[in-house]
C-alpha cells in the first residue's frame, strides 16, 4: 500500500451539522452527485480561478497531468458516466490538466461508506481488490485520481496503490471538490480549499486537514 499522497479539496460538507452554510454543504453535494454537466463545469471553472490565485492550489495542477477519475462503489453501466467522471472532464474542459482517462474500474462492488453502519465500511485492501486498470500505450508522468467526494480517504489510497503498481514511475496526487467534516456541529464556509495528504497508518487511511 503506498504510504501517503497529497491531496487537494476546494470544498468542506456537514453531513449533520446546523446551520444555513451546513445545510447549503448538502445541498452542493446532492448537485455534485446529481452529475449535472453545466452545474459540474461552472465548479471546474471555479476550481481553475482558485489554482490560479495562488496557495494552497497554486501549481497543484500541470499541464501534463492525466485526470483519472474514481469509479463508484459499483461497476458502471457501459454508456454511463460516474460522477467523478463528469468532474474530471469537466476540469479537463476548464484548462486543469492534460486530459481525463476513465481507465480506473471496479470489477465488484463495494458497500457505500455513507450509507454502511459504523464499523461495517469498506476497508482500504478492499477498495483496492475491487479496483482494476486498463493498459494505455503510454505511461503518464503525473496522475491526480479524482473524486467528488474524500471522507477518511480510503478509497483514494486504495486508487493510488492499484495505480501504482501499473505506473510506478508517476506521480501520484488527489483532488476531491468536497471533504466530509465528520461530526462537526457547524462549519463557517463552505468554499474553503486545502491541501493535505492522505497517510496509510495503523492499518487504515487518514487524512490531514
Amino acid at each position: 500500500m503506498i504510504q501517503a499522497i497529497e491531496y487537494a479539496s476546494c470544498c468542506v460538507y456537514s453531513p449533520a451539522g446546523t446551520g444555513d452554510v451546513c445545510r447549503r454543504s448538502r445541498l452542493l453535494r446532492s448537485l455534485l452527485k446529481s452529475g449535472n454537466s453545466n452545474f459540474l463545469l461552472q465548479y471546474a471553472w471555479r476550481v481553475r480561478r482558485q489554482a490560479a490565485g495562488g496557495p494552497p492550489l497554486a501549481g497543484f495542477f500541470r499541464d501534463t497531468d492525466v485526470l483519472v477519475p474514481v469509479p463508484g462503489c459499483a461497476p458502471c453501466a457501459a454508456q454511463r458516466l460516474c460522477t467523478a467522471e463528469h468532474l474530471a472532464f469537466a476540469l479537463v474542459s476548464a484548462g486543469l490538466g492534460a486530459s481525463a482517462w476513465p481507465g480506473l474500474h471496479r470489477v465488484h462492488a463495494v458497500p457505500k461508506s455513507a450509507t454502511a453502519p459504523p464499523g461495517s465500511r469498506p476497508t482500504v485492501d478492499l477498495h483496492y481488490e475491487s479496483f482494476s486498470i486498463e493498459q494505455i500505450p503510454a505511461s503518464p508522468t503525473g496522475i491526480i485520481l479524482i473524486d467528488d467526494v474524500v471522507t477518511k480517504g480510503r478509497t483514494l489510497l486504495a486508487a493510488a496503490s492499484r495505480l501504482h503498481e501499473a505506473f510506478p514511475r508517476a506521480q501520484i496526487r488527489a483532488f476531491a471538490l468536497l471533504r466530509t467534516m465528520g461530526l462537526t456541529p457547524g462549519i463557517a464556509q463552505f468554499w474553503e480549499p486545502c491541501k493535505g495528504q492522505i497517510r496509510w497508518s495503523s492499518g487504515d487511511a487518514h487524512r490531514s486537514p
